[in-house]
């Protein structure tokens, strides 16, 4: 599982690589850390 540390509140996932996954948006800022629900990549908000 990838983590990626991030100063934005709202992040955008599509999986990265040519295949990836369908583009979400997903609010860090609620907890300090979001899971993508395709990917299983972490982002965790670093002020």
């Amino acid at each position: 599982m990838e983590k990626v540390y991030t100063s934005q509140e709202r992040v955008s996932c599509s999986g990265g690589d040519y295949e990836g996954h369908p583009r979400v948006y997903l609010d860090v800022a609620k907890k300090g850390t979001v899971t993508c629900p395709y990917c299983s990549k972490t982002y965790i908000l670093d002020l």
